[in-house]
């Protein structure tokens, strides 16, 4: 989860807390390629870009974000890992600034 100043804390970050964050992510890659896999994953932009296709008749649209709360969520990770405390423990690599939240998938077949 990112907070809603997330991208102005990242634009107004020195090299050095940059590399930091990096590195952070770099240790967290190699360490789940040691345990099992990343499947797929991206950063997301702000929140503000969002499109929020809403229920109902006719599927109405809104710009923004659906939840209105000072956390949103600013990437993901979908990994492939033995069980739960792993990916936890993997999640604690990710960088200190970051609320990281763990669930599992329902693997649902379409």
């Amino acid at each position: 989860m990112a907070e809603a100043d997330h991208f102005d804390k990242w634009e107004a970050a020195d090299d050095a807390h940059r590399e930091r964050v990096y590195a952070d992510f770099r240790a967290f890659d190699e360490a789940v390629r040691t345990r099992g896999s990343i499947v797929g994953g991206d950063a997301l932009d702000r929140p503000s870009s969002a499109r929020t296709v809403l229920p109902g008749d006719g599927r109405p649209v809104t710009d923004g974000p659906y939840a209105e709360t000072v956390e949103q969520v600013g990437g993901f990770y979908m990994i492939d890992v033995p069980d739960m405390d792993t990916a936890v423990g993997l999640a604690a690599l990710l960088p200190r600034e970051y609320t990281v939240e763990v669930r599992p998938t329902l693997e649902v077949d379409i």
